[in-house]
């Protein structure tokens, strides 16, 4: 029996803390904060429907996340310079490796970060 739980959970042990982002949750506070790299949209999904159905809006300050319900607002901090904005998540994703967020053009341009279209971030669950 103890030789099958070890087996069961030698891979989570091992590859458990390889991914590109850092993530803490905890369920006692309802809190949940992450590193990692946030994008923005393109232009072209501006007016498309997004995962929870509302129509996308690059003015507005939203974003994608992969697993946070929709609604969530979210603080987001650019770790480079300090700016911080303020989002409501409203889609699904990024879907490219190593991003944990993709803002909209107006949320990205307040964190100055539609030059080089990419910026280390810290993404932090607010209370509602």
């Amino acid at each position: 029996m103890r030789t099958r739980l070890l087996l069961i959970a030698l891979p989570f042990a091992l590859f458990g803390g390889c991914g590109d982002t850092q993530e803490a949750y905890s369920k006692a506070r309802n809190s949940f904060t992450q590193q990692g790299v946030a994008s923005y949209y393109a232009r072209s999904f501006h007016g498309e429907e997004t995962a929870s159905g509302e129509t996308f809006n690059q003015n507005k300050l939203v974003a994608a996340h992969k697993t946070l319900p929709f609604g969530t607002r979210v603080k987001v901090t650019n770790l480079d310079n300090g700016r911080q904005v303020t989002v409501r998540i409203v889609d699904r994703g990024p879907f490219t490796r190593g991003r944990i967020i993709d803002l909209s053009r107006v949320a990205a341009a307040r964190l100055d970060l539609l030059e080089d279209g990419i910026a280390r971030v810290k993404i932090e669950k607010l209370d509602r």
